[in-house]
């Protein structure tokens, strides 16, 4: 929750148990927001627990507003590089690709189509909170390409099938998106034709695929030394 108040994110009131809340840093935020005039209601122990969604809750809450930006929004100027996620399913992939996103340095994250809830108690977990650091917008695939195609974006895709892996390209320029398949289909052909390449990370052993959000921190990482002083 700290995150989301360094970040600047909305609170609309606060829920703790006191019984639960052993964080002295929790503990003095309550009383800061507090004496800003934030609603911080204390809570007994059995109705947190029931609404805390999470086994050993640590005794603190918020009621948030969720944070959207829309592709209009965003350009190279602001957006220099990022990840767009095809229908992501498991929002705590979601969280961890955006706690990756904030590790190199990138602009922010976009999905695409139908997907799971960024905002999901357990996207939030995985992000660490980074998830309110960063620009998070939402489109069809048919906007995205046309905002990519109106605005130069260099298109980077993933697949299992590619032939060329992902070690062999030398370099990467700006504007760029990497664009992540969803976790059971990856990108469909037409998706894949949208790219200016399409790369996959090599298989050594008997799995065909790795996990989404660490496939897509293996991309990050190497986008993040390949762009090198381009980065912005």
């Amino acid at each position: 929750m700290g995150e989301a108040v360094e970040a600047g994110i909305g609170i609309e009131a606060i829920f703790y148990a006191p019984n639960l809340l052993s964080s002295k840093y929790a503990q003095e935020l309550i009383r800061a927001l507090s004496d800003d005039g934030l609603p911080c209601y204390a809570t007994a122990m059995d109705l947190f627990e029931s609404i805390a969604d999470k086994e050993n809750p640590q005794g603190i809450l918020a009621v948030a507003r969720q944070r959207w930006v829309s592709l209009e929004d965003l350009n190279p100027g602001n957006f220099p590089w990022g990840v767009a996620l095809v229908a992501p399913q498991d929002p705590g992939n979601i969280g961890a690709v955006s706690r990756t996103i904030n590790a190199v340095g990138a602009s922010g994250l976009l999905l695409l189509d139908s997907s799971a809830d960024p905002y999901h108690p357990s996207a939030v977990r995985a992000s660490m909170g980074t998830l309110f650091w960063h620009p998070i917008g939402k489109a069809t695939f048919t906007e995205f390409v046309c905002w990519c195609k109106h605005h130069a974006y260099h298109l980077f895709g993933t697949s299992a099938h590619a032939e060329r892996d992902y070690r062999q390209v030398s370099s990467y320029q700006l504007p760029l998106i990497l664009l992540m398949g969803s976790e059971r289909e990856g990108l469909t052909a037409e998706q894949a034709a949208t790219c200016e390449e399409v790369i996959c990370l090599p298989m050594r052993g008997s799995t065909t695929s790795l996990n989404l959000a660490v496939a897509t921190g293996v991309m990050l990482y190497s986008l993040l030394e390949k762009l090198g002083s381009r980065q912005v």
